[in-house]
């Protein structure tokens, strides 16, 4: 099987590969590494694969594109909007994975991720559809997280307070974040030992709005502060990223009547890893027992935590997380505002269930389907 990758190099598309090669995905592929900058340049290395890598090919040579039987497409949004029409008019029929969100909400669209949604993905490959779509990553994390929940019918509404880190935003915001985090601890570090805790505060806090400190990728401060607005305005004052939460779970989970599912997205300064504060109303009241154990049954990734001070701090953090493909679901009770309403937190990698490792287990699940 012929594959072409085009946004590699990025923080995604290394993730991809990377997984790629701990999982022994390389093997019996044929792989085309594409470049909108560099074509003609060395290809990364893609261990196993039944045959080495050509030089980088042009990213927009529609020839070479259509020559592989499936791409992978870390590259976003701009540069799918211009070669996946070109591709499909100009008579393409392969197979489209892409990580961007340009094409999520299209009618023929699968958004993927599996151990939620494998029986849909499954009846749109025997009904013959061909791009399949990474999901926003706050969703698919929650959806690893309470997407039993609302499967089960259970679930009457859902209120997220998402927690977002700086890889949401890409590299360039992850490198700025940990610049601030250094200009803004040099100047309290400076006067700790004389100016005690107010006098780090305000030291901190001057830092922070002065001209000098680095706000050219963010826009605005991140360490020691956070942002609650993330991507575009939306009528009736949500953000983009809030109005993602319920559009793009009623397409995931195949849901007939959508379950109402709203809040607040905030940026704040997390490296990596996205957490989500969540109210759930149920239709009915419900033992935290049975609800425990549809949680634990989301899916193999998927940790209930112990609603203790030890297991909340040692497990249900981003310091946890990082890099792991654990989904962690705690601090689970009922609120006292109705027995009907319940609450928890939950958090995973940005960059590996919320984007690279959806891709790299659909690229598998297409090959085992291709060659059955």
């Amino acid at each position: 099987m012929r594959v072409g990758f085009i946004g590699w190099r990025g923080m995604v598309g290394s993730v991809l590969r990377a997984r790629m090669t701990e999982e022994g995905d390389w093997a019996g592929l044929e792989p085309v590494f594409f470049s909108t900058s560099s074509p003609g340049g060395p290809p990364p290395e893609a261990p196993g694969a039944a045959h080495a890598p050509p030089p980088l090919q042009d990213a927009f040579d529609l020839d070479v594109l259509r020559s592989c039987d499936v791409l992978v497409t870390c590259q976003g949004s701009s540069w799918t909007l211009q070669m996946h029409p070109a591709l499909r008019g100009a008579g393409w029929q392969g197979v489209f994975i892409d990580a961007a969100s340009a094409l999520r909400m299209a009618p023929e669209s699968t958004i993927v991720l599996d151990p939620i949604n494998a029986p849909l993905i499954q009846r749109a490959m025997v009904a013959g559809k061909k791009d399949y779509i990474g999901g926003n990553c706050t969703v698919s994390l929650l959806l690893m997280g309470i997407g039993g929940l609302i499967s089960s019918g259970l679930v009457r509404f859902v209120s997220t307070m998402t927690y977002q880190a700086a890889s949401g935003g890409g590299a360039r915001k992850m490198v700025e974040l940990v610049r601030q985090m250094h200009d803004l601890g040099a100047a309290g570090v400076a006067v700790a030992d004389t100016m005690g805790g107010l006098g780090v505060s305000e030291v901190v806090t001057q830092r922070m709005r002065a001209a000098e400190h680095p706000t050219s990728a963010i826009g605005s401060p991140l360490a020691a502060n956070l942002l609650p607005w993330i991507d575009k305005p939306m009528p009736g004052g949500q953000s983009r990223e809030e109005w993602k939460g319920q559009a793009e779970s009623t397409r995931i989970l195949d849901l007939d009547t959508p379950v109402p599912i709203d809040g607040i997205a905030v940026r704040v300064g997390s490296l990596r890893c996205h957490a989500q504060g969540v109210t759930i109303g149920l239709n009915r009241p419900a033992e935290l027992s049975e609800l425990e154990d549809i949680i634990r049954n989301t899916s193999p990734w998927t940790r209930l935590i112990d609603n203790t001070p030890d297991a909340t701090r040692s497990q249900l953090t981003p310091a946890a997380v990082t890099g792991t493909l654990d989904v962690p679901v705690g601090r689970l009770r009922r609120l006292g505002t109705s027995p009907d309403h319940i609450c928890l937190f939950t958090l995973g990698d940005q960059l590996l269930w919320g984007a690279a490792e959806p891709l790299r287990r659909m690229l598998t699940i297409w090959r085992t389907h291709a060659e059955g």
